[in-house]
């Protein structure tokens, strides 16, 4: 058994996984999202600090919502944040397509594919060398 106190209110708790909050904070924190969700839906170009005023949360909290793609913003909105590997502004996630374009052929390359088993050759077996044989009844 983990026991761990909330990150937020400090409370004990059975941790499991993730993020160190209790279940009240967590549901209070989904509750916020939604309602982030909804704000960012009815002003489309509203920015981070625009947003975090009025649904009265915490901007890095909406830039971690964003890191972990729950949230996008349209193109034409002025919310970008900098791919984490070369710094172009993208929409949501981590990393701009051609960074996981990237990512994903220095993996594939790194992972040896199973090689195909060269065709052995068959070897005859001398009519004179030791053979087992069997007696007919």
């Amino acid at each position: 058994m983990n026991v761990r106190n909330c990150r937020k209110c400090g409370k004990l708790f059975n941790y499991i996984m993730g993020v160190p909050i209790c279940l009240a904070c967590r549901e209070k924190l989904e509750e916020t999202f939604q309602v982030v969700k909804k704000y960012i839906r009815e002003n489309k170009l509203a920015d981070i600090k625009e947003v975090a005023e009025a649904c009265e949360v915490e901007a890095t909290q909406i830039q971690q919502w964003i890191r972990e793609e729950r949230l996008e913003f349209t193109p034409d909105s002025p919310v970008k944040l900098p791919c984490e590997n070369c710094g172009a502004m993208i929409r949501s996630g981590k990393y701009c397509e051609k960074c996981k374009k990237d990512m994903v052929n220095n993996l594939s390359s790194v992972i040896e594919k199973p090689k195909k088993p060269a065709p052995q050759e068959h070897k005859r077996i001398d009519s004179t060398g030791n053979k087992m044989r069997f007696l007919d009844r």
